[in-house]
């Protein structure tokens, strides 16, 4: 799915996400790295930081979902598959530590078979 599917009014809506990933809007927050408050407060879910989180994590979902065959499983491996080379942290952790371009570095390594 691309970013736009996740968006509302031009911002990207923790709700959205929630609903493709079927799970609930809090953790959605966590698994960005984001407090409750963040998905919950209108102003909160608009400002750059939560934004910023909200994108990192979807771009790296999308960027596994034809891997993975479908948005549920990419989103099962950023939160839980250890990463070579990570010290065993999640794509998931990487991101919420502000690594988004080491992971999707990662991936692109893997695509191209540097990584196996």
């Amino acid at each position: 799915m691309g970013l736009a599917q996740y968006a509302d009014n031009g911002f990207l809506a923790p709700r959205k996400i929630a609903v493709a990933f079927r799970t609930t809007s809090e953790e959605v927050a966590r698994t960005a790295g984001l407090g409750k408050d963040a998905v919950q407060r209108k102003d909160r879910v608009r400002s750059d930081k939560t934004q910023r989180r909200l994108r990192e994590m979807v771009e790296v979902i999308n960027k596994v979902e034809p891997r993975f065959g479908s948005t549920l499983m990419a989103y099962a491996w950023y939160r839980s598959e250890p990463l070579p080379g990570f010290s065993g942290q999640t794509a998931m952790q990487l991101v919420r530590n502000g690594r988004v371009d080491d992971v999707l570095d990662y991936v692109d390594a893997v695509d191209v078979g540097v990584h196996a």
